[in-house]
């Protein structure tokens, strides 16, 4: 009867361990659509999709990039809000996608 409670009491044990190589990593790259958080861009191109910032949050983010006088904000059929902005004293066509990467056209 003691080797039955001590052989339950063993796998109880092991069961209740944690096992490490189950856990992963989060997946980073092209194929992680979550919204970028962070300051800096996932992205060197406008990634089309649903987006659901609104025009002055489109200029927040753009703002906030270093660029200035932005003007002419329009979202585009691929969900890519699109304008012009100053930034170190020229103006270009930048954009603000659904994750909110900000990107000088190319």
């Amino acid at each position: 009867m003691s080797r039955i409670i001590s052989l339950a009491a063993a796998v109880l044990l092991l069961g209740s361990m944690p096992v490490s190589a189950q856990s992963q990593k989060a997946q980073s790259g092209p194929g992680n659509n979550a919204v970028n958080s962070s300051d800096h861009n996932n992205s060197n191109a406008p990634v089309a999709g649903r987006n659901s910032f609104t025009e002055g949050q489109a200029k927040s983010k753009i703002e906030g990039a270093g660029y200035s006088n932005v003007s002419g904000l329009q979202k585009d059929d691929n969900g890519v809000w699109r304008g012009k902005a100053d930034k170190a004293g020229t103006k270009a066509d930048v954009s603000v996608d659904f994750q909110g990467n900000v990107n000088p056209a190319k």
